[in-house]
């Protein structure tokens, strides 16, 4: 795009910013200008870019368009003002150097349209002037003097006091609409005050949940994100009361130093007013642009918790061409079986009754038993939802009983029930009931967890905290966000792939993967990446963006399987040639040996091509089919069950991380509840958060603390015995 010199300043602004270099980021604008989007222009654009990921090409764009509409707003917030006759050149200078909305919106308020406030009325009655007089801090005088030529009672001033009180009232909205005092009040309240809470109405906290919070403080500057938002809900559900304590004697010393620099006959008045106007305006307004940047801060940082614990999830190691039977238990409706193939296509269903009330445990070991031996069975994985811990003993006490090896895995249910209840579980499995449905979708988690979970809302599967105490749309976008980014860099396989899945392929909508599936149903598997142009609505743009994520396996061109965008074959064929690497060597451990000696950069530079992409192209033609996901643990596979009673203190197990919050992770180890391992037990060194140690669906050795049997807690930890500090 052509830039503007407004433009290049914006573009000075971003860079600040994110602290990237200038021309890369305005290489990320015009290529986002340009219709790309942020999984291409990461993949497939790296010479322009640097070699930036996913995460920093977003906040350069989140950067430019707050620029942007900061911009706008200054040029509406001037000619408001400039409307008013009232822009002088000094204030204009100030509000083009904001760099903060807020600090713009703090210009602008002495000019904003009010309703009608004490101030407002005392100026109606004519007492502008006396406010006038006590702010130019008279040397000489008497206010009850000078206060007596505007009394009038046709204008409801029936005395001095009167005027005195309307001027005073003037003075303070002065005060309050200074740009400077707001900033030093907001700047000393941030720095020395306290968030305090005290309890409301503790009826409406049965659990206790907030007890910690019935008298409480803490600093605003210590406060930690996750403090606030559980404060913020007890406020909501009326268990507590929430504010903030302001160093008000230090703020109302600064603003008379400031507004009452030397003695004046005014000075009494000048004093009432500037304690009314911090008390009534500023210091409300204060607490909740405070708490308002607070909250922000906190949920800011339980999306990105949220966000990175659903992209190690959606990472998971998918357990290939295995043959799974999905159990979903339940009590009286029975334990819903589902056998899926390595493909996930289902090949048997049935319901059983191990648990109370029926308890008809050797007619359903019968089933189970014929099912394995039928299906060739190698893995069974068990919901962890109701009736889970029965359910699991029943399954682990069958499987001693086979011939054959066959292990058990406790997979999260959650948001299975949710997606089974779903129009697209109804449309996918229209014959099988809502529990027959989630004990697939178990089955198909554990086979490929990216390509199932993407079929649920990411708030319902399990992971984060404070998830419904944030901005959902902030949430939603974040969370989409990271879908988009891992289903783009594992990739797809356009032949299997389902409409939910293919819809977070980069520059494909709903429709358009909607028609994919629909042609491949009508026309037969797709053969090589081609044929995708004849797609209703994938256009010219939309392949661009998009076929380089989606992968042919077994095709007419072998390249199409592989990440290399189809604008690089002819470059590739060129590497190939130069290389003597035939096409049906690609993947083979002949090509690996081959590429481990080529020097990337020469060979870049003898095609005059660039070096990232050169890179991918080698990297692709060494592993054609390479998963990120293969890198990732695998799931701990079991055969027999472990109960909290079993449970002893110094314990050595294996556990594998279901959630990271700011104050630990929570660990399952093999029993109905996930433990916690506290922040200062993941490690001897000091971390900021968990994060910096583990991740979601991390294998970890964990030893047994205590365990408390009434209340169903299990505290972990992850220092060995020996090197535990106290």
């Amino acid at each position: 795009m052509e830039w503007t010199d407004e433009q290049h300043t914006l573009l000075k602004h971003v860079t600040n910013a994110v602290k990237l270099k200038e021309n890369r980021v305005k290489n990320v604008i015009d290529l986002s200008e340009e219709g790309n989007t942020v999984p291409f222009i990461a993949r497939y654009r790296k010479e322009l870019t640097g070699g930036m990921d996913e995460e920093q090409i977003r906040s350069i764009l989140k950067e430019w368009e707050y620029a942007n509409s900061l911009a706008n707003r200054k040029s509406e917030v001037i000619r408001l003002i400039d409307e008013q006759e009232k822009l002088t050149p000094e204030l204009k200078k100030k509000i083009e150097s904001a760099v903060k909305l807020q600090e713009l919106e703090d210009l602008y308020r002495p000019y904003k349209q009010k309703r009608r406030t004490k101030a407002t009325m005392a100026k109606e009655k004519g007492l502008e002037p006396l406010a006038e007089w006590l702010l130019s801090l008279p040397q000489n005088g008497d206010p009850d003097q000078e206060a007596k030529k505007y009394v009038n009672e046709e204008k409801e001033v029936v005395n001095q006091e009167d005027a005195l009180q309307g001027a005073r009232d003037i003075i303070s909205e002065v005060l309050s609409d200074d740009p400077e005092i707001r900033k030093k009040a907001r700047q000393l309240t941030s720095n020395e005050g306290c968030f305090v809470s005290q309890v409301k109405d503790e009826s409406l906290d049965e659990k206790g949940i907030y007890e910690m919070y019935y008298t409480y403080e803490e600093s605003v500057k210590k406060i930690v994100p996750h403090r606030v938002l559980a404060m913020n809900r007890g406020e909501k559900e009326k268990v507590l009361k929430v504010g903030i304590r302001p160093p008000r004697e230090r703020i109302v010393a600064f603003v008379e130093k400031q507004y009452i620099p030397k003695p004046t006959v005014a000075a009494e008045h000048l004093k009432e007013a500037i304690e009314d106007g911090y008390k009534r305006l500023i210091e409300p307004a204060v607490e909740r642009e405070i708490r308002k940047e607070a909250t922000e801060t906190a949920e800011k940082q339980a999306i990105h918790i949220f966000s990175e614990n659903l992209r190690n999830l959606l990472l998971q190691q998918p357990l290939k061409d295995k043959v799974v039977l999905a159990v979903d238990p339940a009590y009286r409706t029975g334990c819903k079986l589902a056998v899926v193939d390595g493909t996930g296509k289902v090949l048997d269903i049935a319901v059983i009754y191990p648990t109370p009330p029926r308890n008809e445990v050797d007619k359903a070991r019968t089933v189970v038993k014929k099912m394995i031996a039928k299906h060739g069975v190698n893995v069974v994985a068990v919901g962890n939802g109701t009736a889970s811990r029965e359910t699991e003993q029943f399954v682990a006490d069958t499987i001693k009983e086979l011939d054959q090896e066959v292990f058990y895995v406790i997979v999260n249910e959650a948001g299975a029930s949710v997606y089974s209840a779903s129009k697209l579980g109804k449309e996918e499995f229209p014959d099988l009931q809502v529990e027959e449905r989630s004990a697939v979708s178990i089955g198909r988690r554990l086979q490929d967890p990216l390509a199932e979970l993407v079929k649920i809302d990411p708030k319902s599967v399990g992971v984060g905290q404070y998830q419904h105490d944030v901005t959902q749309s902030q949430l939603n976008d974040s969370l989409t966000f990271v879908v988009e980014t891992v289903v783009n860099q594992v990739g797809v396989n356009v032949n299997t792939a389902s409409v939910s899945l293919l819809q977070y392929v980069s520059g494909l909508s709903k429709s358009v993967a909607t028609n994919i599936v629909k042609r491949r149903e009508e026309e037969g598997r797709f053969t090589s990446r081609v044929q995708l142009k004849k797609v209703p609505r994938l256009g010219a743009k939309t392949y661009e963006q998009a076929i380089g994520f989606m992968r042919i396996a077994d095709g007419k061109q072998p390249l199409d399987q592989t990440s290399i965008h189809p604008e690089s074959y002819p470059l590739t064929k060129e590497i190939m040639e130069k290389l003597s690497i035939g096409a049906g060597d690609i993947g083979t451990s002949a090509v690996t040996e081959k590429l481990k000696g080529i020097n990337a950069q020469e060979l870049a530079d003898t095609l005059g091509a660039g070096l990232p992409t050169v890179k991918d192209i080698l990297d692709a033609l060494a592993k054609p089919g390479r998963d990120p996901r293969d890198d990732v643990p695998p799931p701990v596979l079991k055969q027999d069950v472990l109960s909290m009673e079993d449970l002893e203190k110094g314990m050595k197990l294996k556990g594998t991380v279901r959630n990271v919050v700011d104050f630990g992770a929570f660990v399952d180890i093999g029993v109905k509840q996930d433990g916690l391992v506290h922040i200062s037990k993941l490690t001897n060194r000091f971390v900021k958060h968990p994060m910096e140690v583990v991740s979601v669906g991390d294998v970890v050795t964990v030893w047994v603390g205590d365990v408390d049997h009434k209340k169903g807690r299990i505290a972990l930890t992850m220092l060995e015995p020996q090197k535990q500090t106290t």
